[in-house]
C-alpha cells in the first residue's frame, strides 16, 4: 500500500505555489517568475515519480479519501488509473515549457501565478473520484483561463475571453444539474447522500432519465472539448489568447472535455451512452470533416490549428463511442499525443510571430532558407499531426480507426477522408510559409536559438519516442480502458427488449499495436 500522498501533493503544490508567487510578485517580479518555474519543475518531478511507481493494473492507485463536507456528502477523493495517468503527465510537461518559452512582456509573475492555478485545477479534475470535487475543479479552470486571455491576449481578447467563459459556464450549468439530480436519485434509493463516482455508478435509472442525465453531462464536456457544433468559441479564443494560453487551452483544457465523456458518461450512464452513440458518432464525424475542410481555407495559422483540433477531437470521441478496448485506448492515446503536438505547434507559431510580427500566411514566405532548423522542427510536428507512422500522432489515430471499422464501419470510412484532407491542408500551409522566394524581411528571419531548441526538445523527443515505442503507454492505458469497456458491455448485455449486445474487440496488445 502506498502511503506517500502523490495525488494530494500534485493538486496542492501548484495552488500553494500560485499563492506564493502572487504574494511576492509586486516587490520582486523576477524572483516571483523564477519561483513559479521552480514550482512547475517540482510538480513535474512529482509526476515523474508517480509515473515510475504506477503499476500496470486497471484499478485506481494512490487513492486519497478524506471527508470534506460530510453533511453534504462531498469528500476529497482522488485516484489515478491508466486513463488519467498520462493526461496528468502531459499537463505537467506542458506547463514548465510554457513558462520557459512563452514568456509575456509585462506582468510575468501574474502570468505564472494564473498558469499554476490552472495546472492545479486541471490535475484535480483528472484525478477526482468525487463528482462535486470534480465539478469544483472543472469550474476553477475557467477563472485562470479567463484572466490569461483577457490580460495577456491580442486585439480581440475581451470578446474571446467573454465568449469562452459564457459558453463553458453555461455548459457547466447543465453538468451541475445533472450531478445533483443523480446524487438525489441515489439518496432516494439508498438513504445516503454522496457524490462518490464508485457509489453513483450503481444508481438505478430509467432509460429516459439516464439519457437526459447523460445529455446534461455531455453538453458540458462537448463545449469544453470542443465537439461540433459547440466549438464556436475555440477558433477565436485560440487565436486571441497569448502563446502560452493557446498552448494550455488546446493541450490541457480541451482534454478535460474528452476525458469527462470517457470517465463520467461511460461510467455513470453506460446504457444511455449506447443509446446516444449514433448521435454522438455522427456529430464526431461531421466535426472531423468540417474541421478539416475549414482548416483548408485558413490563412491564419492559429485558427488552422484550432480547426485541426476540432477534427482531432472528433477522432477522440469516435474512438470513445466504439465501446471497444482498441478504440478507447486509441482515444486516450490521441488525447495525450494531440496535447503534445498542439503545444508544439502554438509554441512554434508564437516564435514565428515574434520574428515576423504575425502568423498569417500572407505575411510569411520562404522561411526555410533563413531558418532551416525552424522549418525542420515545424516539419516534424506537422508530420506527427498528419499521422505519419513512426511519430506519436499515428498510434492513436490508427487504433481509433481500427476500433471504428470493427463496430461502426461507415462512420470509420467517412472519418478516413478527414485524415486525407489533414495531409493536404498541412502540406499546403507548409509550402506557403517555408517554400518560395523570401522577400527582404522574411529573408532576415532568425533561426531558432539554442535556448529555444532546448525548450522545445522535450516535446520533440516525446513525439518521436511515443511514436516509435508506444508500448510503454499502451500497456498502462489498456487495463483501465478494458475495465470501462467491460462495465459498458455488462450494462448493455441485455437491452430492455432482451437483445444481447455484441462483445468487444480484441485488446490492443493482442491486436498488434506494440
Amino acid at each position: 500500500m502506498h502511503t506517500f500522498p502523490y495525488l494530494s501533493l500534485l493538486v496542492l503544490v501548484p495552488l500553494i505555489g500560485a499563492a506564493l508567487v502572487g504574494v511576492i510578485a509586486k516587490p520582486a517580479q523576477e524572483l516571483a517568475q523564477k519561483l513559479g518555474l521552480g514550482v512547475a519543475v517540482l510538480e513535474l518531478g512529482l509526476g515523474v515519480a508517480l509515473l515510475v511507481a504506477f503499476k500496470r493494473t486497471g484499478q485506481f492507485q494512490f487513492t486519497s479519501l478524506h471527508p470534506w463536507a460530510s453533511s453534504l456528502g462531498i469528500s476529497w477523493s482522488l485516484g489515478v488509473d491508466g486513463i488519467s495517468l498520462f493526461l496528468v503527465a502531459m499537463t505537467l510537461v506542458v506547463v514548465p515549457i510554457v513558462l520557459l518559452g512563452a514568456k509575456v512582456k509585462e506582468h510575468g509573475a501574474g502570468f505564472a501565478a494564473w498558469l499554476l492555478v490552472l495546472e492545479g485545477a486541471a490535475v484535480a479534475s483528472f484525478l477526482s473520484l468525487d463528482l462535486m470535487l470534480f465539478f469544483i475543479a472543472f469550474e476553477l479552470t475557467l477563472v485562470p483561463s479567463y484572466f490569461l486571455i483577457i490580460r495577456f491576449g491580442y486585439e480581440r481578447r475581451n470578446y474571446a475571453a467573454v465568449k469562452f467563459f459564457v459558453m463553458t459556464f453555461l455548459g457547466s450549468a447543465f453538468l451541475l444539474v445533472g450531478i445533483l439530480v443523480l446524487a438525489f436519485k441515489h439518496q432516494s434509493q439508498t438513504g445516503v447522500l454522496t457524490f462518490s463516482l464508485e457509489a453513483l455508478k450503481h444508481t438505478h435509472l430509467s432509460g429516459g432519465m439516464g439519457v437526459w442525465l447523460s445529455l446534461a453531462f455531455l453538453a458540458a464536456f462537448a463545449v469544453k472539448a470542443p465537439l461540433f457544433p459547440l466549438h464556436t468559441w475555440s477558433p477565436t479564443t485560440y487565436r486571441e489568447a497569448p502563446t502560452g494560453g493557446s498552448m494550455v487551452l488546446s493541450a490541457v483544457l480541451a482534454k478535460l472535455g474528452t476525458y469527462g465523456i470517457l470517465r463520467f458518461n461511460l461510467t455513470l450512464f453506460p446504457h444511455a451512452s449506447k443509446v446516444l452513440a449514433p448521435l454522438v458518432l455522427t456529430l464526431a464525424t461531421i466535426g472531423i470533416l468540417y474541421g478539416a475542410m475549414v482548416a483548408s481555407a485558413q490563412s491564419d495559422m492559429k485558427r488552422l490549428v484550432a480547426y485541426s483540433s476540432l477534427a482531432q477531437v472528433g477522432f477522440i470521441v469516435l474512438g470513445t463511442f466504439t465501446f471497444t478496448t482498441v478504440g478507447l485506448t486509441g482515444a486516450v492515446t490521441m488525447m495525450v499525443n494531440h496535447g503534445i503536438i498542439t503545444a508544439a505547434f502554438f509554441m512554434l507559431i508564437g516564435w514565428i510571430a515574434e520574428r515576423r510580427g504575425g502568423w498569417d500566411t500572407g505575411l510569411l514566405r520562404g522561411l526555410q532558407k533563413p531558418a532551416p532548423v525552424l522549418a525542420g522542427v515545424f516539419t516534424l510536428v506537422m508530420l506527427a499531426s498528419i499521422g505519419l507512422p513512426g511519430l506519436n500522432g499515428f498510434v492513436g489515430e490508427f487504433l481509433v480507426l481500427l476500433g471504428t471499422f470493427a463496430t461502426h464501419r461507415w462512420w470509420g470510412v467517412t472519418a478516413t477522408f478527414g485524415v486525407v484532407v489533414a495531409a493536404i491542408y498541412w502540406l499546403w500551409n507548409y509550402q506557403q510559409v517555408f517554400h518560395g522566394k523570401a522577400d527582404a524581411e522574411n529573408a532576415e528571419t532568425p533561426d531558432l536559438t539554442r535556448n529555444e531548441r532546448l525548450i522545445l526538445a522535450p516535446l520533440l523527443v516525446l513525439i518521436v519516442v511515443l511514436g516509435v515505442f508506444p508500448k510503454f503507454m499502451l500497456d498502462r492505458i489498456e487495463p483501465s480502458v478494458a475495465r470501462e469497456v467491460a462495465s459498458v458491455v455488462a450494462a448493455n448485455a441485455t437491452t430492455p427488449a432482451g437483445t444481447v449486445v455484441h462483445s468487444i474487440a480484441p485488446s490492443v496488445t493482442q491486436g498488434g499495436a506494440k
